[in-house]
């Protein structure tokens, strides 16, 4: 095994710490004895080049602009596999076989429906609730009715708590929206997939009538599998923080959901959308991009870079194809849009986005998507909550199965000093 050699200059001791390499991407040194052996401990601000776990779920090239679940291209998997294929191979290693996912997919429809008790915690919320706080409180809530799933000791319970998460976030997404705007609660229809019943339960009123188009359904689904893992992101190491603690799957779950809210984070197609109705109007892009390069301005465009990605997100590039199919098929225009396309043609072929890494993220993209689909601002990030979740509870199955210690940074202190009384 290769080894490197931290040596403390003011003593001159020394450690031998061992590189663990990793099937793709950076080598890791460990570090565990360092304290131990040399009585020091490393700072790394924002964690940025730190490995909190060993995983194989996800795996970022963010210089090459390259995302994988499970050794599967993104791209491949939202061109050609629907999400719920996805789900199943995030939480089983492997896509399905046909007979698999039926059998998958029927017994997540039936897990669509929470407790009746939970409409009572929904009425309970002011009309001017945000839609996250709700999801938030409801999630942490199932805890309350699914208490079975504190303790798990077979893959069998995992799976079928795993399952329970994902098939209810749509619902209670909807019911936050529904609440959001005073509207009847709709149920879930068993007879349509995943993404088609999420887009009926925003939309339907009693009686069952809602118009949604095959593209929409597609679209939508796509976001979800680019949506469902991103590697260890703020919200997914909060999921495996409260994990640690050996506290409930669903209350580390609804732990994330807060994490996510973040507009630095889960929150950020919704700054992308409120920045173009800014701008306002296609002859207003240039003035803002001249902001943009202003040294002395601090005005930065929305849904441009990426912390990871260095090269053009890989996710963006598939939304960008789905928003021209639904601009094709379904003949959507608006200021949104076309103030976003003026941008779009300007940052690409722009020397000074070019030479910065500024490209399209997802949240550029999906922002303009979700708009026109009808879905409103507020609901973007629950949006991204259904399809995260089966990431943040695949991450939870593999750190309970593994090395579960909790998770207990340090710090570098520089307060006083011991006081003498």
């Amino acid at each position: 095994m290769n080894t490197i050699t931290i040596i403390d200059n003011r003593t001159d001791k020394k450690i031998q710490c061992n590189i663990l390499d990793s099937t793709m991407g950076n080598a890791v040194v460990d570090i565990s004895n360092l304290s131990k052996d040399l009585g020091l401990f490393t700072l790394d601000n924002g964690l940025t080049s730190t490995a909190s776990c060993t995983s194989d779920i996800t795996f970022i090239d963010g210089a090459k602009g390259e995302l994988y679940y499970r050794g599967y291209p993104i791209e491949y998997l939202a061109n050609n596999h629907k999400y719920l294929e996805v789900c199943y191979l995030l939480l089983n290693g492997n896509l399905p076989t046909k007979d698999e996912f039926d059998t998958f997919e029927a017994d997540m429809r039936i897990k669509r429906y929470p407790k009746e008790g939970l409409k009572d915690l929904f009425k309970s919320f002011p009309d001017n609730a945000h839609p996250m706080a709700m999801m938030s409180s409801a999630v942490s809530a199932l805890s309350a009715f699914h208490n079975q799933h504190l303790d798990i000791n077979s893959e069998e319970e995992y799976q079928e708590m795993a399952r329970r998460i994902i098939s209810k976030m749509p619902t209670l997404a909807a019911w936050t929206f529904r609440r959001s705007r005073g509207f009847p609660f709709v149920y879930p229809d068993l007879n349509r997939y995943f993404t088609e019943n999420f887009l009926y339960m925003l939309r339907a009123f009693p009686g069952g009538v809602a118009d949604i188009k095959q593209v929409e359904i597609d679209a939508l689904d796509a976001i979800f599998t680019l949506h469902a893992d991103h590697e260890q992101n703020a919200s997914t190491s909060t999921v495996r923080l409260v994990c640690s603690t050996g506290a409930h799957p669903y209350a580390a779950i609804s732990a994330g959901i807060n994490a996510l809210w973040g507009r630095s984070h889960g929150g950020a197609n919704e700054s992308v959308i409120d920045q173009l109705l800014m701008i306002g109007d296609v002859s207003n892009v240039q003035k803002y991009i001249d902001k943009v390069k202003d040294p002395n301005d601090s005005f930065k465009l929305m849904g441009f870079g990426h912390r990871v990605y260095k090269n053009y997100d890989p996710r963006a590039k598939v939304l960008k194809s789905l928003r021209d199919r639904l601009h094709n098929e379904l003949g959507i225009s608006s200021k949104i849009i076309e103030v976003a396309n003026k941008i779009e043609e300007i940052a690409l072929n722009d020397e000074y986005f070019i030479q910065r890494n500024l490209y399209p993220n997802i949240d550029f993209y999906s922002g303009v998507i979700l708009s026109s689909l009808g879905i409103e601002r507020p609901m973007f990030t629950p949006i991204f909550v259904i399809g995260r979740t089966v990431g943040w509870i695949t991450h939870w199955m593999e750190q309970k199965r593994g090395i579960n210690k909790i998770v207990r940074p340090r710090q570098r202190y520089i307060g006083n000093k011991p006081i003498i009384l």
